[in-house]
């Protein structure tokens, strides 16, 4: 019976086979998805693909030092700052 820690999904599952033959099973982290955009869902760019390293990792390198940066792309950000400014 394996140890309670790998018994949740939060491991993946990988078959690795052994030099003696066996085929045996490796749990893995798994990979973080991409950050997309709140408002057209488009894939971020200049954003880490990181889970619980977060910490660790500088502020600047994390995210891109704009308004809305992280969470908009430009594009999006682009319109919306245009929007604002025009409604002023």
């Amino acid at each position: 019976m394996v140890s309670g820690k790998y018994k949740s999904r939060r491991l993946r599952r990988v078959h690795v086979r052994t030099p003696g033959g066996r085929t045996v099973i490796h749990y893995r982290e798994r990979k973080a998805g991409a950050a997309h955009c709140a408002s057209c869902g488009k894939q971020l760019s200049g954003t880490l693909r990181v889970q619980n390293k977060t910490r660790k990792i500088s502020k600047t390198s994390r995210r891109p030092s704009r308004p809305y940066g992280g969470v908009l792309c430009s594009n999006c950000t682009r319109e919306l700052l245009k929007s604002r400014v025009r409604s002023k």
